[in-house]
């Protein structure tokens, strides 16, 4: 059976303008297939100096609004940056994240302080839910994307005007790659996946 929320939000996803299978796709992009756009998502650092056009940017967006999460709490918001200003002073929060400054646009994913442990590890595990069916939504319309941390939440709530009862968790760079366009990969620098598998026991 649906998760009951899931089921009763459907319907204003498809009704939503611009949302859902509704949305509308830049005429230059061709959709891939799920699976293409999984096997192409890859870590991308440098961006081509190309703007995203605003209905894909709405696209990704949409894909983290839509993600899962435990008891469908929801907690976490998504601050959409695209000022370059902006941008190069996000690329100062965390000593790897200099990506984010040449970056078309970036994803500050935000949640509540929490109550206790236990509620700070379910919602990082909903933000990462969420960062990911961003990163495959923006794959599949050829645009790449780099994840960072968050090391000086001072200066990302000053840059973002997030209050302090909440704390910058990530960073989700997005361009277009200055390389090569995006396309399925086929040699993964991953374990063997029959050593990662572990079928019916350790």
């Amino acid at each position: 059976m649906p998760d009951r929320a899931d089921d009763v939000t459907a319907p204003a996803i498809l009704a939503a303008p611009g949302a859902g299978p509704t949305h509308p796709r830049s005429a230059s992009v061709r959709a891939m297939e799920t699976w293409d756009a999984i096997m192409a998502r890859r870590n991308v650092r440098t961006f081509a100096d190309r703007p995203i056009p605003q209905a894909d940017l709405e696209r990704v967006l949409q894909a983290g609004w839509a993600a899962p999460s435990a008891t469908n709490r929801q907690h976490r918001d998504f601050v959409v940056c695209t000022d370059r200003a902006q941008l190069e002073a996000l690329a100062q929060v965390w000593q790897w994240a200099s990506h984010v400054a040449t970056s078309a646009a970036t994803v500050v994913v935000v949640a509540p302080a929490p109550e206790d442990k236990r509620a700070g590890e379910l919602d990082q595990f909903d933000m990462g839910q969420a960062v990911m069916a961003m990163a495959i939504a923006a794959a599949d319309l050829g645009i790449g994307s780099g994840h960072a941390s968050i090391g000086d939440q001072d200066k990302a709530r000053a840059v973002l005007g997030v209050p302090g009862d909440h704390y910058c968790a990530y960073l989700l760079a997005l361009g277009y790659p200055a390389d090569r366009p995006l396309a399925p990969l086929h040699r993964l620098d991953r374990r063997p996946f029959d050593q990662v598998v572990h079928r019916g026991q350790w």
